[in-house]
């Protein structure tokens, strides 16, 4: 056990490396006072709108910590209640996280603009710390909590130490559970809300106004800043959050279930532990590596950070298995396979979201909207071949090297570097809104240059963040299924004999939820963006002198709408991911559940893969247009281009990423609410 306090002390070591990180960046110069007016503008509702979202899934939060306790109360109300806090646990420190990402990329956008007055490194140097606030506040906060709820769990268990560790992780479990539920709310909701705001100042901005990007003019522009970083640091924060805890989880679970020795069980879980310790110190590392010059490229500085940030954890896990397991290299090569299909899955992403492809992409735009949606999601299909074939191969070898556990091992190492993603994710909005600051300011041509050159490099990685949440997330939902089916004694089951026709059906109920889902997400996008359209449009109506620019566009009225539509689509989402599995297991049984998760996995993935590559190839070659090329800005290629970003928009950023979240969170309802689910499906059997 004293290991993983070892484990915990790297998570206190991420958090001071935040808090000095943090002091810098708000040590820089915020610039005027009207860039400052615009940040505040901007901080003030994101803050307003993360209260407003916090308070929604606080209620959930308790409601469903109450069944945890009454539905869990035949494992004994010391389980029960022990595993409802363990629950609030989680989710407090993902809001916590968000909280905190948030206070600081809505700080650093005009401290970034005013950096790029003195040159490009400056602005970079600014922008990326920004960044590195959320990634590191999520695997800091995240491993330290972790390993103090289990630890507080291991010693006060009875019995020896696998069983205190068996015992310790069925109720951790919750913990993983509060993080997904509020992953995907922070997910949906501010996916919704960041492409409401981007559509309608979009299509009646761009499209219909025909005035720049973050114009001053457009109602929409403070509430599509507001938006970046909602969806882009609160949720793709919590999303990875999430994936970290369930993959750790797993890991657990499987060690103590499948492992052959009480010994082999002890090592095992430790090991966990530890390589995400050493996956924190690999990203701190990395954040070192981000620096260029003022000619360089600011993509290849950010992924100089990520390619450091993973072989630093190649080394380092190579040694803590030399260390702990002699040279039996197995499972050194298991957590390896990991983090190259993670590697791989992130640059197929950053491939089919730049240079050539996009290039040929905005092509399409010259013959119109349909021709450039026809080849985006001609795009999309083929970018789905190789991440998903890799990720097929890491399940291969990971488990001929070492069993389930093996797997598990696999998603740890995709995801043990996930601060450094997280932070070059997080550092996109806030070179984003750094664009916009320059824009409403008026900073001139030069400033926009650097800011827009930081952006377009934040596009790119943020399709590779992307492509890594959703390659890890299949993985860890794997994991966190081979879980579930030690736990509820299934993997025995044998597709010929009793039971194994209900796998089958639940597989073909399964395939279809991501697709509900999808349809569901992007429906709400439309109606909240149809509020975002109406307004803007009465605004340029009704208020004289703003489209020549000598009244004020009324903001706030914007981004209250955005709000109340974002809240209000999210619920639906957010709990149909909760209710779904507990329906389906109480229906038909532990086995058709066991289907419809492995049928919902296998058509999720290739299903988000596909959305958010379209929407950032989209995204890509509208701005490719817009930097001179086939006509430039207001050319018709340019306005079938913004057609096909609008498209795109909630493709990437709120159907495709939360679609990897859903697949875990009903994993791990499934692994949490399982004996529950065995109780009711009995009962109901009885009544018929």
């Amino acid at each position: 056990m004293e290991w993983i306090g070892v484990s915990s002390i790297t998570g206190i070591i991420a958090l001071l490396f935040v808090f000095f990180i943090a002091k810098k960046v708000m040590r820089q110069d915020p610039g005027t006072p009207q860039m400052v007016a615009i940040s505040d503008a901007v901080h003030e509702g994101a803050m307003a709108f993360l209260k407003r979202e916090y308070k929604a899934i606080a209620i959930f939060a308790i409601i469903v910590a109450i069944l945890l306790a009454i539905g869990l109360k035949g494992q004994g109300w010391n389980f029960s209640i022990a595993t409802a806090i363990s629950y609030l646990i989680g989710a407090s420190c993902s809001l916590i996280a968000g909280y905190v990402g948030l206070s600081i990329s809505t700080r650093a956008n005009t401290r970034t603009a005013q950096a790029a007055t003195k040159g490009f490194n400056q602005a970079l140097g600014v922008a990326f710390p920004g960044g590195a606030v959320m990634g590191l506040t999520v695997v800091g906060l995240g491993l330290l909590a972790f390993s103090i709820v289990f630890l507080i769990l291991g010693y006060f268990g009875s019995g020896e130490m696998v069983a205190k560790m068996t015992r310790a992780a069925g109720i951790i479990a919750g913990f993983s559970m509060g993080a997904s539920s509020v992953a995907l709310f922070a997910r949906v909701g501010g996916g919704i809300y960041t492409k409401a705001a981007d559509v309608g100042a979009d299509l009646v901005g761009k499209v219909e106004a025909g005035i720049p990007e973050d114009d001053p003019r457009n109602p929409a522009t403070i509430a599509d800043n507001v938006g970046d970083n909602v969806g882009d640091v609160a949720g793709m924060g919590a999303d990875l959050y999430e994936s970290y805890i369930g993959s750790l989880l797993s890991g657990v679970i499987i060690a103590v279930q499948t492992l052959e020795t009480p010994e082999l069980k002890i090592k095992g879980v430790i090991l966990s532990f530890l390589l995400y310790g050493i996956g924190i110190i690999s990203s701190i590392l990395g954040i070192f590596f981000v620096r260029t010059g003022e000619k360089a490229n600011p993509g290849k500085a950010l992924n100089n950070g990520t390619i450091s940030s993973a072989i630093f954890y190649v080394i380092g896990s190579f040694l803590l298995v030399i260390v702990m397991f002699g040279w039996d290299l197995s499972y050194f090569f298991a957590t390896f396979s990991g983090i190259v299909a993670g590697m791989v899955i992130g640059f197929t992403a950053f491939y089919y979201t730049s240079g050539k492809s996009v290039q040929n992409l905005a092509r399409a735009s010259t013959t119109g909207s349909a021709t450039t949606i026809i080849q985006g999601f001609a795009l999309s299909c083929q970018s789905t071949v190789i991440p998903l074939v890799v990720i097929g191969l890491a399940i291969l070898l990971s488990y001929k090297l070492g069993g389930f556990f093996g797997i598990a091992l696999s998603a740890i190492g995709m995801l043990a570097t996930t601060g450094m993603v997280v932070s070059v994710d997080a550092y996109g909005p806030i070179a984003d809104n750094s664009g916009g600051i320059a824009e409403m300011a008026h900073m001139g041509k030069d400033i926009r240059k650097i800011t827009d050159s930081l952006d377009a490099a934040g596009n790119t990685t943020a399709a590779i963040a992307k492509g890594f949440a959703i390659g890890s997330a299949a993985l860890t939902a794997l994991a966190l299924f081979l879980s579930y089916t030690q736990v509820m004694n299934l993997s025995a089951i044998d597709l010929m004999g009793a039971g194994g026709y209900k796998i089958v059906a639940g597989v073909f109920i399964g395939a279809v939820i991501p697709y509900f889902f999808a349809g569901a997400t992007m429906m709400a996008v439309g109606r909240a963006a149809f509020n975002v359209v109406e307004e803007v449009r009465r605004q340029f109506r009704e208020i004289k002198g703003l489209m020549e620019g000598t009244a004020r566009a009324e903001y706030a009225r914007c981004v209250d709408i955005t709000t109340a539509g974002a809240l209000k689509e999210m619920i639906v989402p957010g709990v149909a991911a909760v209710v779904i599995p507990i329906v389906m297991g109480g229906l038909l049984g532990p086995e058709a559940l066991a289907g419809m998760l492995l049928g919902s996995l296998a058509t999720g993935v290739p299903l988000a893969l596909q959305m958010a590559n379209a929407g950032g190839a989209w995204d890509n070659a509208k701005k490719w247009i817009e930097e001179g090329n086939l006509g430039g800005k207001g050319s018709d290629a340019h306005k079938a281009a913004v057609v096909g970003d609008t498209v795109g928009d909630p493709f990437k950023d709120t159907s495709g990423p939360s679609m990897n979240i859903l697949l875990k969170l009903m994993t791990v309802v499934s692994l949490v609410f399982g004996p529950m689910i065995l109780v009711l499906h009995k009962w109901l059997l009885s009544l018929f």
